[in-house]
């Protein structure tokens, strides 16, 4: 049997994506139990619950782990679409149907004119380096859309930017894919489809933009860069806490505030450079698309206040993207990335309580993958950079190329 292209069936491919994702269903409906505090938790207590209170027809007004835009809705929703297996199973087999989604579109793009099958491969190994954490959580789904608006992107615009609005209305960042965007449609399309659903939202259902306000009050997170402050300074007589806040496990206490606006700040930075990159941009190739949405999610995942295992799914996806483009010069910090993933899933779950802890094997953990993930930026953002701002090397002038030859030739 052979492919679009004349190539043979990847069977190594499609076998080592059909183990993998068995292995992650088993871990999930608990067959086999994964290292660490239970994941599944977050599914069958905190998303059903938001699951019987929207079902209402409201969101969850009193909940300050509410903390997404409307669209999000949508997703905590669709276990209902499967009436015939309890709320969590239902979920955990709808992530894993978005997770075959991205796997056939990326394998589908691998093998047209120009592509290569390394993207598919990067989905493949990236996804079950994180562990059962990637199905027990709504960001794989939100990935699958920002893969498909990607993968679009060059060819049909206007899907393209539906699909960034609908993204960014579920979990704000697919907004970032606009940003190598060259052509106006994608950007027109994408603000009437994130209008158009933000309104039907606010009419339909009381408290569609109280997220807002809840994730402005968040802390500093225990995974997150700044984290490493605190981690380090409870050896030296830092007297803050480590507790359960906003949903998440964060430091509170002296200066906790201070590292927090140093993170907005690194943000704020990080934008203003994504902005002075887009000014001074010269060359789209077809790959710039790809390669400057992961510099812009890979920058801002970074720097953020707060950076859960389920980000690692968003950067695995969109640099599976780049790398289905021969062309793109992401390679290293796309291998950097699977690399954090792997300390990711020691970090969390294996010894998340090292990490709480902030023994010397929790800070060891943190600096590596928030080192690799800092590493990987600027290198990203330096490819990106060269490869589209800086001048390439201007050509030798005739009579020089001439003297060139002949002194080869002597």
């Amino acid at each position: 049997m052979k492919g679009t292209r004349g190539e043979g069936v990847p069977y190594a491919l499609l076998g080592t994506w059909g183990l993998t994702r068995l292995l992650l269903l088993l871990f999930v409906s608990k067959v086999f139990v994964f290292p660490g505090p239970d994941v599944t938790s977050d599914v069958s207590v905190i998303y059903q619950g938001w699951y019987e209170i929207l079902r209402t027809g409201t969101f969850p007004l009193d909940d300050v782990t509410w903390q997404y835009p409307p669209a999000a809705a949508l997703a905590i929703l669709s276990p209902g679409l499967l009436p015939f297996l309890d709320y969590a199973h239902a979920f955990f087999l709808l992530a894993f149907v978005a997770d075959l989604v991205v796997y056939a579109l990326l394998h589908y793009a691998g093998r047209r004119p120009g592509k290569t099958l390394r993207g598919a491969w990067v989905w493949v190994i990236g996804v079950p380096l994180l562990g059962p954490t990637v199905y027990a959580r709504y960001d794989v789904m939100v990935t699958a859309v920002a893969v498909a608006a990607l993968l679009a992107g060059a060819r049909h615009p206007r899907v393209m930017g539906a699909l960034v609005g609908f993204g960014a209305l579920v979990k704000v960042w697919p907004a970032l894919l606009l940003l190598g965007a060259v052509k106006r449609r994608a950007w027109a399309a994408a603000a009437v489809t994130a209008g158009g659903i933000a309104v039907l939202f606010g009419l339909s259902m009381p408290g569609a933009f109280s997220f807002l306000t809840f994730q402005r009050d968040r802390g500093t997170e225990v995974e997150s860069l700044g984290s490493l402050v605190f981690h380090v300074g409870r050896h030296f007589g830092w007297d803050g806490q480590v507790l359960l806040n906003y949903g998440s496990v964060e430091f509170l206490g002296p200066y906790v505030d201070v590292v927090s606006r140093l993170a907005l700040a690194l943000t704020a930075i990080a934008f203003a450079w994504l902005l002075l990159w887009r000014l001074r941009a010269q060359r789209f190739a077809p790959h710039t698309l790809a390669d400057a949405a992961f510099v812009a999610v890979l920058m801002f995942t970074a720097t953020s206040r707060v950076i859960s295992p389920q980000y690692m799914v968003w950067l695995v996806g969109i640099g599976a993207v780049c790398l289905c483009f021969r062309g793109s010069r992401m390679t290293l910090p796309v291998g950097l990335v699977l690399a954090a993933c792997f300390v990711t899933v020691l970090e969390f779950p294996i010894w998340f309580s090292h990490v709480v802890g902030s023994d010397r094997l929790g800070i060891t953990l943190l600096f590596l993958r928030n080192g690799l993930l800092v590493i990987a930026a600027l290198l990203a953002a330096l490819e990106l950079w060269w490869s589209t701002v800086s001048d390439p090397a201007p050509p030798l002038p005739a009579q020089a190329t001439r003297s060139k030859e002949r002194l080869s030739s002597s």
